[in-house]
């Protein structure tokens, strides 16, 4: 029997070899939702009724923001809220020592959209099938990469591939790879050719959560307090969606259809009440598709919240307009 990491006097752990994680493939999660929770959502990225195809389910192309999926495997087939630390504690993964909730953070969100995302589950039995790309050992921290895909087990139609990055922040330094140097994408340095601002409520980390990310951190001030913030803060994958509607709204014309790839780096945090600019810049044209960099900031000091952001476009053609 393989040996499994254990915890010793220290706290630290034996038997580590994160080498044995790449390729581990992870139980599948079953997902399902409604219309209501794909208007929900687009309610609570900020998109606005110019745009009513997304807040409209009797509209003649009603379509599901394209991110829509980042929060199922949260969320799962759960119709209520639930208790998310119990559910978002990390599976064991061969060679790998569990993380630390308290020291963990999400570190990079991507997603690339292969199918139209449905606007509902009806009819379809959805699931994730995630796998670790890879286990990584860097300035002392863990870090963990994975992939997820959003597949119908029906038909085995796949609609969205998303991949994302924890950081296990002090919990590395077993001598493993530190792992391959990510592409980066710094802002040009000119300016950008679009740029959205929205403006966060107060309470617009509570509307967020009711799309599946129901974390303690996101409505209560003690909570947040005691990790450390102000009070409570605004979800990494809210500031991410929001900046993800700005970008389709700003370059594809609130089209789903453009909508292929998103990929960002949390930076800072964001409390609701912050005002949030996204600067985006064409920086070339591959296939069709126009390729963006873009980052958000928060206005009121200019701390960037999202860094190292990508994204891909479809070029406007006439089928495309809406």
């Amino acid at each position: 029997m393989a040996l499994v990491p254990t915890k010793n006097a220290s706290g630290r752990y034996d038997n580590v070899d994160f080498s044995k994680a790449a390729g581990h493939k992870l139980t599948p999660v079953k997902a399902s939702y409604l219309r209501r929770d794909v208007l929900l959502f687009a309610n609570a990225i900020g998109v606005t009724k110019e745009e009513l195809h997304f807040l409209y389910e009797l509209h003649p192309k009603f379509a599901a923001f394209p991110t829509f999926p980042i929060n199922l495997p949260f969320k799962q087939t759960d119709p209520d809220v639930f208790d998310f630390i119990k559910r978002t504690v990390s599976a064991a993964v061969p060679g790998t020592p569990p993380f630390d909730p308290q020291r963990s953070v999400d570190g990079e969100r991507g997603i690339e959209i292969l199918k139209p995302i449905p606007v509902s589950s009806e009819g379809l039995d959805l699931e994730f099938n995630g796998k670790i790309i890879g286990v990584y050992d860097k300035g002392g921290n863990m870090i963990l990469e994975a992939e997820n895909e959003m597949r119908d087990a029906k038909t085995n139609t796949v609609y969205a591939k998303l991949t994302s990055t924890a950081f296990g922040i002090g919990q590395g330094g077993y001598g493993g790879d530190r792992g391959p140097t990510k592409p980066s994408y710094p802002p040009p340095k000119r300016a950008p050719d679009a740029v959205h601002v929205f403006q966060t409520t107060p309470e617009q980390a509570l509307l967020y959560r009711l799309c599946g990310d129901y974390n303690p951190m996101h409505a209560d001030e003690e909570f947040g307090q005691r990790a450390g913030f102000k009070g409570s803060i605004l979800q990494g994958l809210g500031t991410w969606n929001i900046a993800a509607h700005g970008v389709l709204k700003s370059i594809g014309n609130s089209d789903p259809a453009r909508f292929k790839s998103f990929n960002a780096r949390f930076k800072s945090v964001v409390y609701p009440g912050d005002a949030l600019e996204t600067r985006m810049w064409k920086v070339g044209e591959r296939e069709g598709f126009e390729d963006i960099i873009f980052e958000t900031i928060v206005q009121g000091d200019g701390r960037v919240a999202l860094s190292n952001g990508s994204a891909r476009i479809a070029k406007a053609t006439t089928s495309s307009k809406l």
